[in-house]
């Protein structure tokens, strides 16, 4: 049988044999993968750490900071399918009257919701593919996704209280339904 190889600190021990690292190991039992909102890299968080300051491995950047996330179509794919919670995209344009009245309100509620649901806003004059394939008709729309699929949609602009309802309600509906 082939010695192990032990490395400096693990008293002789091998890797996987330190107390150290055991630990570490049952922590990781329930881990969540969270998009960096700036570098859009996947990190591995537990679930039960979410509110806890988490940064990015990547770029070090807090992973949330109670603000939507400004989503392209390079982007899009990653937050809505990677992210191990719920995504909440507001569909919007710049000539949009209601769209540009409800901004304050989704920041208010990404404030709000995040760690648990992340928010997002998409152009649809930038992305209008994006638009298309999800067939948005009327913006401003909110379509929250959970790993890559939409599991609720809502048109109109909505205050900061009645958007947070919206999502917890269809949260509820989904795990009810599951």
């Amino acid at each position: 049988m082939p010695a192990r190889r032990a490395f400096p600190g693990s008293g002789g021990r091998a890797p996987l044999q330190t107390p150290a690292v055991v630990p570490i190991m049952k922590r990781m039992s329930n881990p969540v993968h969270i998009v960096c909102p700036y570098c859009h890299g996947t990190n591995r968080v537990l679930r039960e750490r979410l509110g806890e300051g988490a940064r990015c491995g990547h770029c070090k950047q807090a992973l949330f900071a109670g603000h939507p996330v400004e989503l392209d179509a390079a982007s899009f794919g990653k937050h809505t399918g990677a992210s191990g919670i719920p995504v909440v995209v507001d569909f919007w344009a710049p000539w949009c009257g209601p769209c540009r009245a409800m901004a304050p309100q989704f920041e208010r509620a990404a404030a709000e919701l995040e760690p648990q649901v992340r928010l997002a806003k998409l152009n649809t004059e930038n992305e209008q593919a994006i638009a298309a394939r999800y067939n948005i008709r009327s913006i401003p729309t909110m379509v929250m996704f959970s790993q890559g699929r939409e599991i609720a949609r809502q048109s109109g602009a909505m205050d900061a209280s009645a958007l947070a309802r919206w999502v917890r309600g269809a949260l509820s509906a989904a795990a009810a339904g599951n």
